[in-house]
């Protein structure tokens, strides 16, 4: 089965740079078929059974992912973005656009309201197997530990006050109404200006989405001793004044001082472990004290998590001088 979960993670993958590259003709379920050397039936049934949802509906949800954003983030015509991205008039895009977001095209762009992508699927992500990336080999980068002053921004989420991890956490939010892995993404993939984006318009670049630890009286007491609200959202400009989605709240958070223990680019499959380890014998041998500092437990204050194995794996921590 695991090699049926790479494969699907591949055939993922071809897709957003087939429609990145307004690449139509391999993005058929033949073209595919014939590149990875197996059968359109078999690989329909496998990408259902990982996925849950047919390939097709997938291809159509991935490709209006990909325009809506060159609706809110361009001045394109709307005519050039539907060719472009295979619809064959502007009335059939604007159909279809409609159908999955509420909205027509020209509505959307006028008003950039939050509305759910169809995000980039994972088959590998820990969320949907549940197994985290169990490799333990080593890993010759070290955590570097440097103090940061992040300026005053705002934060739109999600939060937990009984979840321990990411697993549990996207477990127990599948149990309340609109606030699934799949839904919360998808709109948070739709608003424009996130801080951490590194993607801009490319619908596959980066969603700039992270989960948080907020310091919560009423929050369930971690590891570190400490009573947290586990979150998942999205850091935005002080100023941001866009729509807030109902499932979500957001809170401001002040210019503050926090101390990033960050380790490098790794491979997830085999050092996702060993990454780990290292990352918190950091955070717990540092030594807060000969720095002139301490982990600020005030309420509010939010730690940040970063797990980009592409780039780093990193706590952002709040703290306070002594």
């Amino acid at each position: 089965m695991s090699e049926w979960y790479g494969l699907v993670q591949t055939i993922v993958e071809e897709v957003d740079k087939c429609i990145a590259k307004r690449d139509d003709e391999a993005l058929t379920l033949s073209k595919l078929s014939r590149k990875l050397g197996y059968s359109e039936f078999y690989i329909s049934r496998k990408f259902k059974e990982i996925s849950g949802m047919n390939f097709r509906d997938y291809l159509r949800g991935r490709t209006l992912a990909f325009a809506l954003k060159e609706v809110r983030d361009t001045s394109k015509g709307l005519l050039e973005i539907a060719l472009d991205h295979g619809f064959s008039s502007h009335e059939a895009f604007s159909r279809s656009f409609k159908e999955a977001y509420g909205v027509t095209p020209s509505e959307y762009r006028l008003s950039p309201v939050p509305v759910v992508l169809r995000t980039m699927i994972k088959p590998l992500d820990r969320y949907l197997i549940s197994t985290g990336g169990i490799g333990t080999a080593d890993t010759e980068k070290d955590v570097k530990v440097y103090f940061v002053t992040i300026p005053a921004h705002k934060y739109l989420h999600i939060r937990n006050y009984e979840s321990n991890g990411y697993w549990d956490f996207w477990e127990k939010q599948s149990r309340i109404p609109g606030q699934d892995c799949a839904t919360v993404c998808g709109l948070l993939d739709s608003v424009k200006g996130k801080l951490d984006d590194m993607g801009g318009a490319d619908a596959n670049g980066g969603s700039g989405q992270i989960m948080a630890y907020i310091n919560e009286p009423n929050g369930r007491i971690c590891g570190w001793g400490i009573p947290l609200a586990e979150s998942y959202g999205v850091r935005l400009p002080a100023d941001y004044s866009g729509e807030i989605p109902e499932q979500m709240q957001i809170m401001d958070v002040p210019e503050g001082e926090y101390i990033v223990f960050e380790h490098g680019p790794f491979d997830y499959h085999a050092q996702n472990c060993n990454v780990e380890q290292k990352i918190e014998e950091a955070m717990k041998n540092f030594d807060y004290a000969a720095s002139g500092c301490c982990v600020d437990t005030t309420p509010g204050r939010v730690f940040y998590f970063y797990h980009d194995p592409e780039r780093f794996w990193k706590y952002v921590r709040p703290v306070r001088k002594l």
